[in-house]
C-alpha cells in the first residue's frame, strides 16, 4: 500500500485526487494536512511514501511579492527537505504552465520559461531548488499542467460556462487550448506514484480544446442550443492582440503532446473530452 500525504487541506486538486484513488482502498491511503500554520513541522513524515505538495497562493496584493515566494517557493522546499530527511521516497510538486510567461503559442521541450508574475516566478524558483534535492532514493516529480477543469472547479472554466448559459450567440473561432480534466490529472498522479516517476511532466487531455466547441458543449448539456458565427472574428482577432483576457479565451496555447507526461507517453485519460464536460456540468 502507498501512503500519501497531501499538503494543502481543502484544495480542489487535492480533494479530487483523494476521491479518485478511494476506488482502490487496498492500494492507497491518503491523509491531508493544513499548511496555514506551522503544526506540520511537528508531524512525522516517516510513515509516508509520497508527499503531494499542493499548498500555494495564487492571488495576493500585487505589492506583496514576499508572500508569494514564502508560500510558493520556500514552503515546498522546506517540506521536501523534511520529507527527504525522514525517508519519504517521492515528492510531487504542482507547478504551473504560467512559468512560460504567455497566454498564446506552442510550447515544446525547447521553449524556455520566462515568468512574468510573482506567482509564476516563485513556482519556477521552487522547481529549480526541488530538483537539486532529487536522487536515487528521493524522487522529485514536478507537474506543469495546463487549465484544470471539472465539477466545482475555479478559474476561467466556470466563467466560460456562465457565458455559455447567458449569451445567445458566440464567436466561431479556430483556436486550440491544452486543458486537463481533473480526474485525468488525478489518474496521471496515481500512475506517477505507482511508477515512481521523477522529473518534469506536462499532463494534458489527449485532444486540444477549441473554445467555441467547449462553450457549445456546455450549453448543450444544459439543453441549450448555442448559435455560433464568424461575423465577430475580426473583432476577436483584434482583441487577442491587445487584451490578455481575449488571449486567454480565444487564443491558441498548447503543449506539444510528445513532451514528458503527455498523452502520447502515458495512458491516463479516463474520460473523453465530451464525457468530461457532461460530468463537469451535471
Amino acid at each position: 500500500m502507498k501512503r500519501i500525504l497531501i499538503t494543502g487541506a481543502g484544495s480542489y486538486i487535492g480533494t479530487s485526487f483523494e476521491k479518485w484513488v478511494s476506488q482502490w482502498p487496498e492500494k492507497y491511503q491518503v491523509d491531508t494536512i493544513d499548511m496555514r500554520e506551522n503544526e506540520w513541522k511537528d508531524k512525522p513524515f516517516s510513515s509516508y511514501d509520497v508527499i503531494y505538495h499542493i499548498a500555494a497562493i495564487v492571488h495576493v496584493k500585487e505589492n506583496d511579492t514576499e508572500k508569494y515566494f514564502s508560500v510558493n517557493k520556500d514552503l515546498p522546499v522546506e517540506v521536501a527537505k523534511k520529507a527527504k530527511a525522514e525517508g519519504v521516497k517521492q515528492f510531487i510538486f504542482l507547478s504551473t504552465m504560467g512559468v512560460y510567461g504567455k497566454e498564446r503559442g506552442f510550447i515544446d521541450e525547447k521553449t524556455k520559461p520566462n515568468p512574468k508574475t510573482p506567482y509564476a516566478e516563485s513556482k519556477l524558483e521552487a522547481e529549480g531548488l526541488l530538483s537539486e534535492l532529487a536522487d536515487d532514493t528521493f524522487k522529485v516529480t514536478t507537474l506543469r499542467p495546463p487549465i484544470v477543469y471539472g465539477k466545482d472547479c475555479r478559474g476561467n472554466y466556470p466563467r466560460l460556462a456562465g457565458m455559455a448559459l447567458k449569451v445567445p450567440i458566440f464567436p466561431k473561432v479556430k483556436n486550440e487550448r491544452s486543458m486537463i480534466f481533473i480526474y485525468n490529472l488525478s489518474e496521471f498522479v496515481r500512475l506517477a506514484i505507482d511508477k515512481e516517476l521523477s522529473g518534469l511532466f506536462f499532463p494534458q487531455n489527449k485532444e486540444y480544446v477549441n473554445t467555441t466547441e467547449l462553450v457549445r458543449l456546455i450549453a448543450k448539456v444544459h439543453g441549450k442550443e448555442l448559435k455560433t458565427t464568424e461575423v465577430f472574428n475580426p473583432l476577436v482577432s483584434f482583441g487577442i492582440k491587445i487584451s490578455e483576457i481575449f488571449g486567454k479565451v480565444f487564443g491558441s496555447f498548447v503543449y506539444d503532446k510528445k513532451m514528458p507526461g503527455g498523452p502520447e507517453e502515458l495512458e491516463y485519460e479516463t474520460c473523453s473530452f465530451i464525457d468530461s464536460i457532461e460530468r463537469t456540468e451535471k
